[in-house]
């Protein structure tokens, strides 16, 4: 694709997950909580997946630049991210049992996808494509990392909008999570058109994606105001 002003949206989105990323390494910092250190992890990957789609679009195609962005865009692109909110949602042992089952899956496939030889008549100067991929086996991976990122991360936050929607104390939280699930929902979509070579659609829907997700954590995490003599019980952020 040549270079245009959709070309430019990668650069927007990196800034903004990075943004994001240190918000919630402060958070970490401030709180503790592992579902804040994965959450972290997961928009710093997101930066580093858009950052590399900057390179290949405005500079050009470059095999490391490839296999950086296939590991950290197609298979880290939402995992560390969902990884959070299993974290948050279910008890302490089984989240670690569940992380050590991601990071082997995702050390397996990023070592398969580094070590992949590349067919360079498929390659494109300024687009990224997992079919330059001559094992083509290891595309495998990608679908079945993304379907986990999807229910942990989508899935769950649509789960906690839906507790929260009718109670009035809860509404920041019914909004921040409906945001963060549709913020999760987009980038997928936008993956989708790119097999057809429609590649601005996702660098659209990458950007609007991670503004969701962000000011979705904002409402998410916002405390209204109640009386000192209220009682109340809150659940974790």
């Amino acid at each position: 694709m040549p270079p245009g002003p959709v070309a430019y949206l990668p650069l927007a989105t990196t800034v903004v997950a990075l943004a994001f990323s240190a918000t919630l390494f402060r958070r970490f910092h401030a709180k503790g909580g592992l579902h804040l250190l994965w959450w972290g992890i997961g928009t710093l990957t997101y930066a580093f997946g858009t950052i590399t789609e900057s390179i290949t679009t405005l500079i050009g195609w470059r095999e490391p630049v490839f296999r950086l962005w296939y590991i950290t865009g197609a298979l880290l692109g939402g995992a560390p991210l969902a990884q959070g909110s299993v974290y948050l949602h279910l008890p302490a042992r089984t989240a670690h049992r569940m992380t050590i089952a991601l990071v082997t899956v995702v050390v397996v496939a990023a070592t398969c996808v580094w070590l992949a030889p590349i067919d360079l008549a498929l390659v494109q100067a300024h687009r990224l494509t997992g079919r330059v991929l001559e094992w083509s086996w290891v595309r495998a991976f990608s679908p079945f990392i993304n379907t986990y990122a999807f229910i942990f991360l989508a899935g769950t936050a649509a789960w906690s909008a839906w507790r929260f929607r009718t109670r009035r104390e809860t509404r920041a939280r019914f909004i921040g999570n409906t945001l963060i699930a549709l913020g999760a929902l987009l980038p997928g979509i936008g993956g989708s058109f790119t097999r057809f070579g429609h590649t601005d659609v996702l660098y659209v829907t990458e950007l609007i994606g991670i503004i969701l997700m962000f000011a979705g954590y904002r409402f998410a995490i916002h405390q209204p105001q109640r009386p000192a003599h209220a009682s109340i019980v809150s659940s974790p952020v």
